[in-house]
This record gives structure tokens, sequence and C-alpha cells, in this order.
């Protein structure tokens, strides 16, 4: 099975690779539906070649088209072929016949957006010439057992880690009703994980009814993010072909982190020997998330239930090492302060984590400095051999216990 990680930018791009992603998708500025994602434009695509090698690369070109946008498309279309797309990723049928023309190689790939479901509309898609389906999340497994069955030659792919939206995928107005911000057009406020305080009922005017869970709020409308990393091999059994982890406006510890757990659980799916293996798929609870669930695939009952707490971290991200400048000295590249005698933990792709506390850190004049903060040029020597593309953190508490990972949901 593909992993498939998000890249909200050139820096997240690379961990994605870096940290075990087989393609990656991206989306580009105004034509993507996270807007508030870094995106790509200008000549980024020269530095996306270089990154990218044999990987693959895929591009959201996934908003709902207004006639303005279909003409900038139009006229964007030479900038577009600049870059080393494997497939792009749509949901307005209206395009079709623009890229077709253009790309004419380029295989189509079906949005989530477009909430495809069953395996009649999944075989329409691909007799327009879709070679691949992003399901909805709201599909059951069993079903998509039964799409593969009915359609053999089409790639299915299925969201396993991330984010769920309390409506339709794409379908919802709360953001522009709350914020004038459409999330149909990639600038979704994400309204509904706002902490809300009180409700009013329609037949008492002026009434206010406080909801108050855990620090005087309420995530009433929030849903539980997805965690499918026990379940991987139920995919196979179905015949998923790629994994799909959500997450373009997330960190580079996001990527880093969670796409390495995939990587690792995919590779002892298909008999590779996997030291630490079950500590690999418990760093995924040490990066912010809401509460976890297994979404709708073997059941509703459990996601049709909002989160019940607000985010959960244990740890804070610091930054990520650069490019050695001299033997044991690094760039270091400061995201969230650091400073000396901080108790961190680097990770890499293949290292479950190194601790340190005896690393000297100093500025761009050499000169050694208690302090490390975001936007300024620092070195580290660090107490422990690193390479480039470790990533920094710091625990936030008094580190928790994991959180036990729960059985095979009953279907309903």
């Amino acid at each position: 099975m593909e992993l498939l990680a998000p890249a909200g930018n050139l820096e997240k791009l690379y961990y994605a690779y870096e940290y075990g992603a087989d393609a990656a998708y991206i989306g580009i500025k105004n034509f993507s539906l996270r807007a508030k994602a870094d995106n790509f434009y200008e000549n980024e695509w020269e530095k996306i070649r270089q990154i990218k090698g044999d990987k693959k690369l895929f591009g959201a070109l996934n908003i709902y088209f207004h006639n303005s946008d279909l003409k900038s498309l139009e006229e964007n279309i030479d900038y577009f072929k600049r870059y080393p797309f494997d497939a792009f990723i749509l949901s307005d049928l209206g395009i079709i016949p623009l890229l077709k023309k253009h790309f004419p190689d380029t295989p189509l790939h079906l949005s989530t957006q477009a909430n495809c479901l069953n395996k009649e509309s999944a075989k329409l898609y691909r007799d327009l010439g879709f070679s691949r389906i992003i399901l909805g999340r709201e599909t059951p497994l069993d079903e998509i057992k039964e799409m593969r069955d009915y359609l053999p030659d089409i790639e299915l792919e299925a969201f396993v880690h991330g984010a769920m939206c309390i409506a339709y995928s794409g379908r919802c107005f709360l953001s522009r009703y709350m914020s004038d911000r459409s999330a149909n057009q990639g600038d979704c406020a994400q309204s509904c994980r706002w902490q809300y305080r009180y409700l009013e009922e329609k037949q008492r005017p002026g009434e206010y009814m406080p909801v108050i869970e855990g620090d005087g709020f309420t995530t009433i409308l929030s849903s539980k993010d997805m965690c499918l990393i026990d379940y991987l091999d139920k995919f196979y059994d179905a015949g998923v072909d790629s994994l799909k982890i959500e997450g373009r406006m997330k960190s580079i510890y996001y990527t880093a982190v969670v796409t390495r757990a995939y990587r690792k659980t995919i590779d002892a799916l298909e008999g590779k020997g996997i030291d630490n293996l079950e500590e690999y798929k418990n760093e995924i609870y040490k990066v912010s998330h809401r509460e976890f669930s297994t979404g709708f695939y073997f059941g509703k009952e459990e996601i049709e239930q909002s989160t019940q707490t607000s985010y959960e971290r244990q740890y804070a991200f610091l930054g990520s090492i650069g490019e050695s400048v001299s033997p044991g000295r690094y760039r270091l590249i400061v995201k969230n302060q650091i400073r000396k005698g901080d108790p961190v933990e680097y990770i890499g792709p293949d290292i479950l984590f190194k601790k340190d506390s005896d690393f000297i850190i100093r500025d761009e004049n050499g000169t050694e400095v208690d302090k490390a903060d975001h936007g300024k040029f620092y070195t580290i020597e660090p107490s422990v051999s690193l390479k480039k593309g470790y990533i920094l953190r710091k625990p936030t508490t008094t580190p928790q216990p994991v959180f036990e990972r729960g059985q095979l949901p009953a279907k309903t």
C-alpha cells in the first residue's frame, strides 16, 4: 500500500519524504481547499523537483470553481506544467476537459470533496476518466471491499489519520456564516473547533443555557480525530491502494512523527522486521491531537459523538537540525524558544528519539548563548550524534501514560 503524506510547504514536503512517505500531496495557491496552508507558487517548482526524487507528487486543484476561477486556471496552465505532478486531485468535473487537453498523460484523482461513497458513483467517475477515487471519510470499510470487488481496475485511496469534518467533507457552511470564510473555497475557519460556552433555545429567547465541560467550555460541534494505526491490515484486506494522512496545515513535527509511525507499521505488515514498532506507534500520541477514533470505518456510533476534550499535547515542537557546519556542529532551525539545559529529545526517520540536555547553542558570531529564538541564525553542538533532518522537542508537562489504543469496535 502507498503511504501518502501532506505537504503545505517545501519544508513539510522534505519531511514527508524523509520520514517515509511514498507520495505527497500539495496545493497550488488559489486552487486548493487548504488556502491557509502556505501552498506553493512562484519558482518553488524548481526546488520541488530536487526534493521529490523518485517519489510521487500529487497536485490538489480541489476548490469548487466559479467562472473567474476557470479563467484563472487556464491563464496559469503553463505555470502548472513546470511542476513534476504524477496526478491531479480534483472535485469539480468542469475542469476535466482543460486538464485532459494540456495534461493528456497525467492521471486524475477524485477528491474526497466529491463525497464518493458507493460503487456505482465510483464506476461513473472511472468512466469519466478518473484513475483513483479518494473515498469520502464516511465510507465503511466493508463497503470499500465491495467497491474493490466491483471495480478491480480503479485505485482506492482512504484517509487513515487526522482531522474529521463535522459535516460531509467540504459541505459545511458554518465557517462562512460565522467568519465569512468559505470552507468550499479553501478558507475554512474551523468554527466547529471553537470553544462554545452558552446555547439559546428557540422557545426561550434571551435565556442562555450554559453547556460547560472541562475548563468552562464545550466542544459540542467538534468531531474526534481519526487514527487507524492499529487496523492497517484491514485496509490491506479490503484492497485499499493508498493510505492518506490529513494535515497540510500542521507542523513538520506532525508530518514527521505521524508519517514515520505509519511507514513502520506498513513495513511490518509487509514482513519487514521493525524494532520498537509499538513505541513508534505510540509516538503519534505525543503530537497535538484531539480525542482519537476509528471514524466511520467500523460503524458510526463512536464518531457521531463529539469529542469530550480539546487538544491533547505532551510535547512542544522546538525546531529541527540543519546541515553540518563543522564536525559535531549543526545549523539549528528554531521554531519555538530553546534554552540552555532544556531536556530536549531528537527524533529521526529511523531512531525513536535521543535525549540531550548538555548541548551548546551558538549565535551567528559563534558566541555561546543561553537561548535560541525563532527567526535568528544559530548552531547547536549536541552531546549525542545527530543528522540533518532530525527534529527537536521537549516535554510540556510530566509525561503521562500513553492512552490505551482500544480493540476493534463492534460493527453496528
